[in-house]
């Protein structure tokens, strides 16, 4: 697969969003095996940027590590600074599923209570009003729709 190809100001960008970060995933004394690159394909998915800390002494291996996971994992180096690599890949973009029978979340309203004595001031209630929920001319919560018999999976069968 082919690197992604930053500019020098997306980089700079990116090495900016990186700094306050921590490392993510740890190469031990083994290297990259193929769980590593696992857990860092995992880490890229879920964050897109990330920092992994090689535990080696050997910087040329951690050059290699560097360029290896880029090639691999199809990631933008961003930055090896010690024994730290910055890796960056476009998240995915997840599709917004819209469920048709979804009810309205709840809503809170102010109701005025008045007092059956003369002269009293109103009282103020604030009720929550869920979706499935109406309130009557009272100031009462009640259903708004009767619960359905059929399930929506059986629903949509018919």
């Amino acid at each position: 697969m082919p690197i992604i190809q930053l500019t020098p100001a997306q980089r700079k960008d990116q090495r900016a969003e990186a700094h306050h970060l921590d490392p993510v995933v740890m190469v031990g004394g083994d290297g990259l095996t193929a769980n590593v690159k696992k857990e860092i394909d995992a880490a890229l998915n879920a964050h897109g940027l990330i920092k992994v800390r090689v535990f080696s002494d050997d910087r040329v291996a951690r050059e290699t590590m560097f360029q290896t996971l880029a090639d691999e994992l199809n990631a933008a180096p961003i930055q090896h600074i010690g024994k730290l690599l910055v890796l960056w890949r476009p998240k995915l973009e997840k599709e917004k599923t819209v469920d048709e029978d979804r009810m309205a979340g709840p809503r809170d309203f102010k109701v005025l209570k008045y007092s059956k004595r003369a002269g009293q001031r109103p009282e103020v209630k604030t009720l929550r009003v869920l979706g499935n929920q109406r309130l009557t001319a009272g100031g009462n919560v009640r259903r708004a729709k009767p619960k359905p018999k059929t399930s929506v999976k059986k629903r949509s069968q018919t």
